[in-house]
């Protein structure tokens, strides 16, 4: 029979630091590898931020506001040595469209607003840490996660084309702006396409040749001299012009409760994007050797959005690209965060200046190439070839996202998600088991074996947890399995090691099952009920007593060889 877990508990933990985890370990022999590490992560992150500063509504200053206090704050809070937070295009199309419904972009209440909405969504995302919510982020499938990013990059486009051609943008949903895009294309100004896909170019070649190559500087520093070397702001090419210096001002954004209360859906929705994000970052860069500790780095990304809504900035975001270059670069604490910010505020404090005759274009072309970067063509053919039915789910998030108000779309995309978890959770069937010849193996009959029956005795499966989205089925699936075949089974057994939890509706369906196999003088055991959670709660629900003593077994045949009458 399954005893019961042993009392004795381990010896208590070490103690660990509760700020500057990611310097565990770390000496000053490590400095030089860091810091040059963090100058890396500085030229790269440079024109990403002041790209995603743009495609947010906001002048590029604000960009590298928000990745200096996302890289400070995640430095003290974090745990993840190599993860990089800050500005990112994945959320800055979500809250960008949304926020030019309450308020015009540029402006001071469109300002205040994405303030609140980096406090608010701070908050949320601090609190999952907290509450050891880290399975949130389990919300999006792979399949919704691929449709997801693949309508933020037709969203990105279709914002930053009209820049790239220098045509005047469009209004209404991103359709209809593609649809006014083609139809102006012709007054499109070439020195203008030139240098938007000359940078987007460089970009693509660059981390072709060495993704720790900041092709995205590069280019946008030539198309600067570009412009500067040809007079081309005479012939057309847009620039950024005078853009605002001097050191952040730290301040409550001022706001009513109505204002806060408008944006409570975006901020949940927009928390729940960052934290899927960062659980995906930080799963994927932790060493081999190491756990993650996806809850802590919650609270240090959290910590990021709070500390830059309070800078006037907007919510930021863990990024896989640039964590990918920090990793691969290996480095050995977030001092490659915290040299990356000090450059960067120094260019937003004392360098102004120097982003004055970067063309619009260029920026246009770094936001094409994340664009292009995030569409998994190669897992959206892979799900067609392997999972048609899944497949549909791409389709129809990214038709979701393009259609639809974005943050609407990226609702509906969550919302396919978790159907399609529901969907395969209630698909679960009770299957009867066979003996496979010469062993104590009991497995699902297939063509490869002819399975070995008893003709007093059926073995029982089910393959999901249960709960209140399958128990009736189960229960159903009991009775059905029970009444088939020629001879009715004097014992059952439920062979239950996928069953890993049991809530209160499924306990009552056991119940009921435990009822109808006494009436019917049917003696019920369980095998191999491995997950602790469910032995706890068929103790807690009552279950075991119903069952009665000696009822729940190691193994089937241990519960054949106890339970089987003697002939």
């Amino acid at each position: 029979m399954v005893q019961a877990a042993s009392s004795n508990r381990l010896p208590a933990a070490a103690p660990r630091r509760q700020i500057f985890r990611s310097f565990a370990g770390w000496s000053s022999r490590d400095l030089p590898r860091d810091v040059a590490v963090g100058l890396t992560l500085a030229a790269i992150a440079i024109p990403e931020q002041m790209a995603n500063a743009r495609l947010a509504g906001f002048t590029p200053e604000i960009g590298l506001y928000a990745f200096a206090a996302a890289s400070l704050a995640f430095a003290i809070l974090g745990v993840n040595r190599f993860l990089s937070v800050g500005a990112d295009s994945t959320i800055a199309p979500i809250f960008a469209g949304s926020l030019a419904l309450l308020a015009a972009s540029g402006s001071a209440h469109y300002a205040a607003l994405a303030a609140a909405l980096a406090l608010a969504v701070g908050v949320i995302v601090v609190g999952a840490g907290l509450a050891r919510m880290g399975w949130i982020a389990n919300l999006l499938s792979e399949p919704v996660t691929t449709g997801f990013l693949a309508g933020i990059a037709i969203h990105i486009a279709a914002s930053q084309l009209p820049a790239l051609l220098s045509v005047p943008a469009g209004d209404g949903n991103v359709l209809h702006r593609l649809l006014h895009l083609g139809a102006n294309v012709e007054g499109a100004n070439l020195w203008t396409v030139a240098i938007g896909l000359g940078v987007l170019a460089i970009t693509f070649a660059t981390e072709k040749l060495n993704p720790r190559v900041p092709g995205a500087l590069v280019g946008l520093v030539a198309a600067t001299a570009a412009v500067l070397a040809f007079g081309l702001e005479n012939r057309g090419v847009a620039v950024l012009g005078v853009v605002p210096g001097g050191l952040p001002n730290v301040s409550v954004p001022a706001l009513g409760a109505g204002d806060f209360l408008r944006i409570a859906p975006l901020s949940l929705l927009v928390a729940i994007v960052v934290m899927v994000q960062t659980s995906a970052t930080t799963r994927g860069f932790t060493p081999a050797n190491e756990e993650p500790d996806i809850n802590r780095d919650f609270i240090g990304v959290g910590a990021g959005s709070i500390l830059a809504g309070f800078l006037g900035a907007f919510p930021v975001d863990a990024s896989p690209p640039r964590t990918a270059i920090v990793s691969e670069a290996h480095a050995r604490s977030q001092a490659t965060g915290l040299v990356a910010a000090c450059v960067i505020l120094a260019l937003a404090v004392f360098g102004p200046s120097l982003m004055r005759h970067v063309p619009a274009a260029a920026l246009a072309g770094i936001l094409l190439f994340v664009a292009l970067r995030i569409t998994r063509v190669s897992t959206m053919h892979a799900v067609f070839r392997e999972s048609p039915g899944e497949f549909a789910l791409i389709v129809a998030t990214i038709a979701a996202i393009t259609v639809l108000p974005i943050q609407t779309g990226v609702a509906v995309g969550i919302a396919l998600s978790l159907l399609h978890g529901l969907y395969t959770t209630t698909r679960a069937r009770v299957l009867e088991l066979a003996r496979v010849p010469g062993t104590s193996i009991w497995w699902p009959p297939q063509k490869e074996f002819e399975g070995e029956s008893l003709e007093d005795v059926r073995v029982l499966a089910f393959q999901a947890p249960l709960s209140f989205l399958n128990a009736y089925d189960f229960r159903r699936g009991v009775h059905a399995a029970i009444a088939q075949g020629p001879q009715k089974p004097t014992l059952v057994v439920l062979e239950a090691s996928s069953i890993v939890e049991i809530d209160y509706t499924a306990a009552q369906a056991v119940a009921q099952i435990i009822e109808h196999c006494r009436e019917a003088n049917i003696v019920l055991a369980v095998a191999r009920l491995e997950s602790v959670r469910a032995q706890d709660a068929l103790q807690r629900f009552g279950i075991l007593k119903q069952l009665g003593e000696n009822r729940v077994f190691h193994s089937v045949d241990e519960a054949i060889r106890a339970l089987r009458p003697t002939k």
